[in-house]
């Protein structure tokens, strides 16, 4: 099983994304503190959560893995003064991040690399945190992942992997063929296998890693998605004008993947310490 060289939806001009994200143009669950907060403040919420789980305090080495349009690694850098290396396939996502970086003062901070993390040659132990947030769905082999993300990280380092599930393997198997599923995969992504949480710590456990805690997303994931298609309805002039019936396919997928919260899929966020 492989994956493309580049990714067709991520490789999207970057201005779509920007009709519909929030300004950060974070591309992953948001992290709701209150039942009337706005997206952006949401995102920002959760980008410290992550630094939590992380343990930063400032200084880090920061591996994020699937960078997108660079949130991630423009917060740490800008936030925590981090030196950050983004690594993504999609090379539109860097030049973006490139501009950006010199934009906020934090080019000296932010690198990126184009390619997939599996087939790159980075330092062994060079790196003090690793994140990957809805990126290792994208990946499909699961045990190569987490083995080259352990051989980078420093004895007591940080993994932090959110990820959409399956909430069990029988739900996989019932619902991994069906229409929905095949267009998310194949028409959107390329490709894509939301596996079971057990799945995703089995295969951190065997590469070695201590897992120090799970937390359920999945209520904040679903309101994420909720604001993302409001922003798709309201930018529906816009987002025509880079491509006729675009609108339509962001929505179904977005409905698609709403579908199943807490029904047929979840969503984690699994931490993990590379503990020797």
């Amino acid at each position: 099983m492989t994956v493309a060289d580049t990714n067709q939806h991520y490789d999207l001009d970057p201005e779509v994304f920007g009709q519909f994200l929030d300004p950060l143009r974070k591309y992953s669950s948001a992290l709701y503190a209150t039942p009337d907060e706005s997206l952006a403040d949401a995102q920002v919420n959760k980008l410290r959560f992550v630094a939590e789980c992380l343990r930063l305090r400032g200084g880090e080495r920061l591996l994020d893995i699937g960078c997108g349009w660079g949130a991630l690694i423009l917060f740490m850098a800008r936030e925590y003064r981090c030196e950050t290396l983004g690594v993504s396939p999609a090379p539109r996502q860097h030049d973006y991040i490139a501009r950006r970086a010199q934009e906020l003062g934090v080019a000296d901070l932010v690198r990126t690399r184009v390619g997939h993390f599996e087939r790159l040659d980075l330092a062994p132990r060079g790196m003090d945190a690793v994140s990957m947030l809805g990126s290792i769905v994208h990946m499909p082999d699961l045990d190569e992942v987490f083995r080259r993300t352990r051989a980078v990280l420093r004895k007591g380092g940080m993994l932090y992997v959110s990820e959409s599930c399956f909430r069990n393997a029988a739900a996989h198997a019932a619902f991994d063929a069906r229409v929905g599923t095949d267009f998310v995969r194949n028409d959107i992504f390329g490709w894509g296998d939301m596996r079971p949480l057990s799945e995703l710590v089995a295969g951190a456990e065997r590469a070695g890693f201590s897992i120090t805690a799970v937390e359920d997303l999945t209520d904040h994931y679903r309101r994420t998605i909720e604001d993302w298609l409001r922003n798709v309805a309201a930018a529906e002039e816009r987002l025509e004008a880079h491509e006729p019936g675009l609108t339509a396919k962001l929505t179904h997928y977005l409905e698609v993947a709403n579908a199943g919260w807490g029904y047929t899929t979840k969503h984690y966020a699994l931490v993990c310490r590379n503990a020797r």
